[in-house]
């Protein structure tokens, strides 16, 4: 088997924003920018898959998530890039075709829809029956485990050797939290540096900050394999700027993608990136935070850009 597609990761650029908020200094990680299926977090996280897959000769993915899903894009890219089968678990409610639920279709990965408390079981099944007729590989929704985690305790090191290199260091980092990983994965990187003179936030897509920051503390656990009650403070989950769910957004949301895309030319979307620097927004206004370095981490989602113009377009 032919297994071309992605490259080696490549360490992804930091540069300043025009951003001005309580006279702090704001700075962006382009995660979007990594050359592979519209780049983005779950980019990031599916090269460390890839690497796993290719050593255990797998010949088709099951994974799952909506039809907004980043994540289902670029697996079925890459399983398309490798010449292997993909299978993508749905949930039916509310289903909407998006640009990434048509690049998947044209990838060639099989979309099976099911109400969302048969995701679970449909998965089992499926995984069951492929196990007598081929090598399937599972990966989670959103690039969930360590191999998602693994990925941005690299994006952190990036982080440090960028601070290194610049003599200075950032206060703050912003992100938007979805499953958790990446959050994880950066405190995880935090951690293991003995980093702790700054704080990361994750803004919450959609989930409590119960149930939120229960994901992220299992993650941290699995992946450093020891106990962690001493370090629970480095994780700070907001849920105030969900708007009720995911792919929920208002007005605000709309004029905050609109003001950086017209000021530094970078597209953000109202179901992750646009959501979380909205959120950063009104959280350092909310705190009083000022004078300090600040960077946002741009987990990318080109696509649903193109879907929210209708919105931004009036």
């Amino acid at each position: 088997m032919d297994y071309a597609g992605m490259n080696t990761m490549q360490k992804t650029i930091i540069h300043k924003l025009s951003e001005k908020t309580n006279r702090n200094y704001f700075y962006i990680k382009r995660d979007d920018l990594i050359d592979f299926s519209f780049g983005g977090n779950k980019a990031r996280k599916a090269e460390k898959f890839k690497e796993d897959i290719v050593a255990k000769k797998a010949d088709a993915i099951v994974t799952y998530g909506s039809s907004e899903s980043n994540h289902c894009r670029v697996i079925a890219n890459m399983a398309r890039s490798l010449g292997l089968k993909c299978y993508i678990i749905s949930p039916e409610e509310k289903y909407e075709e998006t640009y990434n639920s048509k690049m998947i279709r044209m990838f060639g990965a099989r979309i099976i829809k099911v109400p969302i408390d048969e995701v679970s079981t449909t998965i089992d099944n499926l995984l069951e029956r492929f196990k007598k007729e081929c090598k399937p590989y599972f990966i989670p929704g959103g690039g969930h485990g360590n191999f998602g985690t693994d990925a941005y305790v690299d994006a952190y090191n990036e982080i440090k050797e960028y601070e290194v290199e610049h003599d200075f260091t950032f206060d703050y980092i912003f992100l938007a939290s979805g499953t958790g990983t990446t959050q994880a994965g950066l405190i995880c990187g935090q951690i293991l540096n003995k980093d702790f003179d700054r704080k990361i936030i994750g803004i919450s897509i959609a989930r409590n900050k119960e149930k939120g920051e229960g994901v992220i503390i299992e993650s941290i656990r699995d992946y450093l394999c020891k106990d962690i009650n001493d370090y629970l403070h480095c994780v700070n989950f907001n849920d105030e700027y969900t708007l009720s769910g995911y792919n929920k957004h208002n007005d605000k949301i709309l004029n905050v993608i609109k003001k950086v895309l017209l000021k530094d030319g970078i597209a953000l979307n109202t179901t992750y990136t646009g959501k979380a620097y909205y959120g950063m927004l009104e959280y350092i206004k909310k705190n009083n935070i000022m004078d300090k370095n600040i960077l946002f981490l741009n987990t990318g989602g080109l696509p649903l850009f193109f879907d929210d113009m209708k919105g931004l377009i009036k």
